[in-house]
């Protein structure tokens, strides 16, 4: 039997809110649940095992939250996009924070709740520190240039693409520290059970995965991507950015992961101006309206502006914020890397914030 099940399920819990992202999908495969480790022995995720999730339908999830004596504070319902999406900021309940979250499915078959998950909401307070880390070519090398490398990249786990020691180590030494990692990444969104197979088996445990989910691409109406974001990163980027830091509140400490072999550079360099040196929105905004990794439509246009306010008016509130960035590039590219400038100077002027790694 076809029943609703998670694709992923993030749930952050401030100071001030509860943050709750979630997706959900019909399937009959109950061994992709997206909380299970792989047991030893187990055979690798292909990409192509989840092409399913390219459909999309409706959803509703009844939400029930508890305290930590398992006292119910919470018990509500909330319906999905069109794509089977969820996108929720809630107040904490008067009585205190949610420490615990039970949460249904009530739509999919009338007259009965199916539970698809018991979570624990992450805490992220005060003095958080916070690690967003790219995937493709920063963590695995991976190659979709030519349609042979496509085609293996659908049949092939990602193991099968060589791995970045350099790029793990440094991630994995920033979690031993306590930073919170996040991994947001340009890879088709069916791509998610494969990726997080590839991170648990790499001791990489994260839930906080956001991919670049392709049926908003072509959703003329309801998406807010749009066909030339097939190969242009930098909105798609910038915004799950600047969403992931309107969830968790902007941080003390933020350390970004790339690679030097598309946009990561201008993009964390954006987000950096804005945080660290409190550029002006509409400033960076009227810099980068035209440049050829953004390259906004005027649905992008107003989005970049108004979440970029918003993150503006959430700095201001938190205070300063350290932002330490990381990009990896081939050895014979780290000096060429070093010697860049941009044309656009309150970028150079944020360059010492970058280190240019060899990988």
């Amino acid at each position: 039997m076809r029943r609703p099940q998670l694709v992923h399920f993030t749930a952050i819990s401030t100071t001030d809110h509860l943050s709750i992202r979630a997706s959900l999908s019909l399937s009959s495969q109950a061994r992709h649940q997206f909380w299970q480790n792989p047991l030893p022995g187990l055979a690798p995720i292909r990409p192509i095992e989840s092409l399913g999730l390219l459909s999309s339908r409706r959803f509703r999830l009844r939400i029930i939250g508890m305290d930590q004596h398992g006292v119910e504070r919470l018990n509500r319902e909330y319906d999905s996009d069109s794509f089977g999406d969820f996108n929720l900021r809630l107040p904490h309940p008067a009585e205190g924070p949610v420490a615990r979250l039970l949460v249904f499915e009530t739509r999919s078959r009338p007259g009965l709740d199916l539970l698809i998950g018991s979570f624990i909401p992450l805490n992220v307070r005060e003095e958080s520190r916070i690690l967003i880390t790219d995937f493709d070519k920063t963590l695995v090398d991976t190659r979709y240039h030519s349609p042979r490398e496509l085609y293996l990249s659908l049949r092939k786990p990602l193991g099968y693409f060589p791995p970045v020691p350099a790029s793990i180590d440094l991630v994995k030494n920033y979690v031993g520290e306590g930073f919170h990692p996040f991994v947001v990444s340009a890879s088709p969104h069916f791509y998610e059970n494969a990726l997080r197979d590839w991170l648990y088996r790499n001791q990489l445990f994260t839930s906080n995965i956001y991919l670049k989910d392709y049926r908003r691409v072509f959703a003329l109406f309801e998406g807010e991507l749009a066909p030339k974001d097939l190969k242009t990163q930098g909105f798609y980027k910038l915004n799950h950015l600047v969403n992931i830091l309107l969830m968790t509140g902007v941080p003390k400490e933020l350390v970004l992961v790339g690679d030097g072999f598309e946009s990561d550079t201008i993009i964390y360099l954006t987000l950096a101006s804005v945080l660290a040196a409190r550029q002006d929105p509409w400033v960076v905004w009227n810099a980068l309206k035209q440049d050829e990794g953004f390259r906004l439509n005027n649905r992008q246009h107003f989005r970049f502006l108004s979440k970029f306010y918003q993150l503006k008016n959430l700095r201001d509130i938190s205070g300063e914020c350290r932002v330490r960035i990381h990009i990896r590039c081939r050895p014979e590219m780290v000096d060429k890397w070093r010697r860049k400038r941009f044309k656009y100077e309150f970028l150079n002027r944020l360059l010492p914030l970058v280190d240019f790694y060899p990988g």
